[in-house]
């Protein structure tokens, strides 16, 4: 066991670039882990990392060990997360990022059933806006969509994530009618500002028969969070564009009524990503199909079309 926590130390440590970082996913002082690579450089006899005030950096002999551990390393700890499914039973933590609406409309409603049928496994579930390093921060699995998958990551794809334009009723009978996108110039914008570049979002519309739109609005109030514009949405406050899966319980409820309906932004898909083993611990991998069957059996991705 000490051979497996050392050669996991100088992994994590390599993939963080951080004695610390390393520390906060295994559990340990960042100390320990500077021992245990420290017991590791003696044993192979060779120096893995030139260490500095600014973090890691792997030397050659380093670059070389890493490439030629990482997968044996990986294989070695599937097996051990395995061990327990032999008898039916996958276990362990799992922890899993989701933005907070999305995760409280869908994912939250499949624990009962998750639980029922893995009782030997913790959900950890963090609900943020934004993209994790799944391997820096020691997730197991995401769901999120709009932004590029890093390298080493896989993915499922559990829908499309449309853009559309909506406002309450009660709004709509206050303002002028709303027939093409250049009316969009004479309401109140309820816009998105990103919050990963810190940039108000703009969105490109486009119809079936390619026609295309850039949504140009007078702001009347900027938000960081798409469930929240939602609800000001809902209160009267003018128009938003946000993706469908945010959007759809006002709908169904008619809180909210779409806008300019032949109009949409398709910003790519919403994926349920994981790192990418050639094995994986048998907790993500039920997990994983387990909410990729719900989303089948639930036709999500046809609700949460704006097509």
């Amino acid at each position: 066991m000490e051979t497996l926590i050392t050669l996991e130390s100088f992994v994590r440590s390599a993939q963080v670039a951080s004695f610390s970082g390393a520390a906060r996913q295994l559990g340990l002082t960042p100390a320990a882990v500077s021992q245990n690579v420290a017991r590791l450089e003696a044993k192979l006899g060779v120096r893995l990392f030139q260490r500095s005030t600014r973090g890691l950096t792997l030397t050659e002999s380093g670059e070389r060990f890493l490439r030629e551990a990482s997968p044996g390393l990986e294989s070695l700890q599937a097996a051990i997360a395995n061990a327990s499914s032999a008898a039916g039973q996958p276990s362990g933590v799992l922890k899993v990022s989701v933005s907070p609406g999305f995760g409280l409309d869908y994912l939250v409603p499949l624990l009962q059933d998750f639980l029922a049928r893995y009782p030997a496994i913790v959900p950890d579930w963090h609900f943020e806006n934004r993209p994790v390093d799944l391997i820096a921060e020691g997730f197991d699995a995401a769901i999120g969509g709009g932004f590029e998958l890093p390298s080493g990551v896989a993915a499922r794809e559990l829908a499309r994530a449309h853009v559309i334009g909506v406002a309450s009723p009660a709004y709509l009978e206050r303002h002028a009618p709303l027939k093409e996108p250049a009316d969009l110039q004479h309401h109140e914008g309820l816009l998105l500002r990103s919050p990963l570049s810190g940039r108000i979002r703009s969105w490109l519309l486009r119809t079936r028969s390619g026609e295309q739109f850039s949504v140009e609005m007078k702001p009347r109030l900027i938000i960081n969070d798409p469930d929240s514009l939602c609800r000001c949405a809902a209160m009267g406050l003018g128009i938003t564009f946000v993706v469908t899966a945010n959007v759809l319980p006002y709908l169904q409820s008619g809180a909210l009524v779409r806008v300019l309906p032949k109009w949409h932004a398709d910003i790519g898909p919403i994926a349920l990503y994981y790192a990418g083993h050639r094995q994986l611990p048998a907790k993500t991998r039920v997990f994983v199909n387990h909410v990729v069957e719900e989303f089948r059996r639930q036709n999500l991705a046809k609700l949460f079309s704006a097509l």
